[in-house]
């Protein structure tokens, strides 16, 4: 039995210690925001938060995890959809498909903690995460409005860069 902390909650969680925290916190814990994609940690729909670090959790087992530290889902970002990043993905209408929107949103919400005025290529060096909609622009203007970025006036003036390579 191990105990992990999520979103503030302790839980006796019962998995084998090489089992990935994604399938933890899906299966056990039933938090199931946090969203499986490729399971090698590249895609980023499983980020997480642990102690205010983004984390693939697809990748990361159960037994890297220690009690004492404080993990955060999409579940735990705002209870009632408060956070700045939440209000401007919804005001900008991010997501087309928005299955790996909750592991965006996180990866966004640890830039910001440590960038809350993050460049282009900021953004462009945090946010690693792959959108097979290719919402980047969208993305990218969400992250300036929820940083209070009076700048980005329109979606049409946000310019992205991205290599699938």
């Amino acid at each position: 039995m191990a105990k992990i902390n999520v979103n503030g909650r302790v839980h006796d969680v019962s998995a084998e210690p090489d089992t990935p925290l994604l399938w933890v916190l899906r299966e056990q814990v039933g938090l199931t925001g946090t969203k499986y994609g490729c399971g090698v940690a590249q895609c980023g729909a499983c980020t997480v938060h642990i102690d205010g670090a983004p984390v693939r959790s697809c990748a990361l087992p159960l037994a890297a995890v220690q009690p004492s530290q404080k993990i955060t889902t999409i579940e735990g970002l705002s209870r009632d959809g408060s956070h700045p990043l939440q209000k401007a993905w919804v005001q900008l209408d991010v997501p087309q498909c928005g299955y790996c929107q909750s592991g965006m949103i996180m990866a966004a919400a640890a830039l910001l903690k440590d960038k809350p005025r993050p460049t282009d290529a900021d953004i462009d060096a945090s946010i690693t995460n792959i959108c097979r909609c290719g919402t980047f622009n969208r993305v990218r203007a969400a992250i300036k409005q929820a940083a209070g970025d009076t700048r980005v006036a329109s979606l049409d003036i946000v310019h992205v860069h991205r290599s699938t390579t």
